[in-house]
């Protein structure tokens, strides 16, 4: 799963979702999110992915599974 692009306005619901999904500290994640592109997660399957996709396109993020 890759985050390809965000909306700077929801930056931090952003950052506090992958914080969450990914088991991450607030620093951590900050700085996942600010290296845009970046990949979050490898080896998840479809329907391990969906729901973190739909929450995180719901908050204005665009995510693609590859």
């Amino acid at each position: 799963m890759k985050l390809e692009k965000y909306d700077a306005v929801a930056k931090i619901k952003i950052i506090k979702e992958v914080r969450t999904f990914m088991d991450l500290g607030l620093k951590e994640a900050k700085e996942l999110v600010e290296k845009v592109p970046v990949v979050l997660k490898k080896g998840l399957t479809k329907e391990e992915a969906d729901p973190i996709l739909a929450k995180l396109k719901e908050l204005g993020a665009t995510v693609v599974l590859e």
